[in-house]
């Protein structure tokens, strides 16, 4: 169905129509986050996680100056072969519709479209953040402020463990984003299911999470809540393992002048070589542990509305 500003795919349409749970999906991580076929083959696994858990999933793009919410399997073939794809963002989500252009949607992005089409839960892999040296350059992802002001449950496997992770929770405790790790004390660091971090908060079931959201939206607060789920620990890198890599990956980074949207892509394209595709394998394997947790929120908040 199109709507004023957005399509819905079929399958999406009809979930919506009956009620049943939709969980919003993000495009980038297809775009710019893997190599091609592996974004399209773990796209479709984490499309049918969210199935088997009970719920619809809508990966969220633009195509052609469209917002698509839920794409037809021929589409996600295309979109996972489309070479220079805009990385959109708040800032230039609105740009890209209006000019008929293709891009793919971030963490923020993929927040403000899922809102608009009455979507509560997005699955992902990482968040963005405050980049390291983010004193000098000023570089702090638009995700944070996303996650403050739009009321939309995000399940991820913590902030990306490129970024400045301190500062990174620093700024989402003053923006009042609840981190809620999920059956863990610590924030997971992404590839690594422990961290140093200790976590704000912490809840055990999706069905206490389905309640904070509901409760959240009572209380008229603003923004939505950041679900830390801690890697598989039979797929996870430790973090002994993984720091050297990512030190040398953002050394690189600032020798070849990588700035701004760049950085992102360029060093988990970097970590991936350096792990020789451990990386990818463990990537993967969090992103589908987050659809399915996502899936099983969406689920509770269909089963108990508020």
């Amino acid at each position: 169905m199109t709507h004023a500003l957005f399509t819905r795919s079929a399958a999406v349409q009809a979930a919506f129509d009956n009620g049943t749970p939709i969980i919003a999906l993000e495009s980038t991580i297809i775009t710019h986050g893997m190599p091609y076929p592996q974004n399209l083959e773990m796209a479709r696994k984490v499309e049918a996680i969210v199935r088997e858990n009970g719920a619809t999933p809508a990966t969220i793009v633009v195509l052609d100056g469209v917002l698509w919410v839920g794409l037809e399997d021929p589409q996600l073939e295309k979109l996972a072969q489309t070479k220079g794809a805009a990385k959109l963002s708040r800032a230039d989500m609105a740009v890209c519709m209006a000019s008929g252009k293709t891009g793919a949607t971030t963490v923020a992005a993929t927040m403000i479209a899922a809102n608009l089409a009455g979507i509560s839960v997005f699955a992902t892999g990482g968040i963005g953040g405050v980049h390291r040296g983010a004193e000098d350059s000023f570089d702090i992802s638009a995700d944070l402020q996303e996650l403050a002001q739009t009321a939309v449950t995000v399940v991820a496997a913590g902030p990306k463990a490129i970024l400045d992770v301190p500062k990174t929770l620093e700024v989402l405790e003053t923006l009042g984003v609840p981190v809620i790790a999920y059956g863990q004390d610590v924030v997971p660091a992404f590839w690594s299911a422990q961290s140093k971090h200790k976590a704000p908060l912490r809840l055990d079931s999706a069905t206490e999470i389905a309640r904070a959201h509901q409760m959240r939206g009572a209380l008229g607060l603003l923004g939505g809540q950041l679900i830390a789920n801690p890697i598989p620990k039979d797929a996870e890198i430790p973090n002994a393992d993984m720091m050297p890599v990512i030190e040398r990956a953002l050394q690189d980074a600032i020798t070849h002048g990588i700035t701004a949207k760049s950085v992102t892509p360029y060093l988990l394209q970097r970590v991936y070589e350096l792990t020789e595709g451990r990386s990818l394998s463990a990537n993967i394997a969090l992103v589908l542990n987050n659809a399915a947790l996502a899936a099983k929120i969406a689920c509770e908040l269909t089963k108990n509305p508020a």
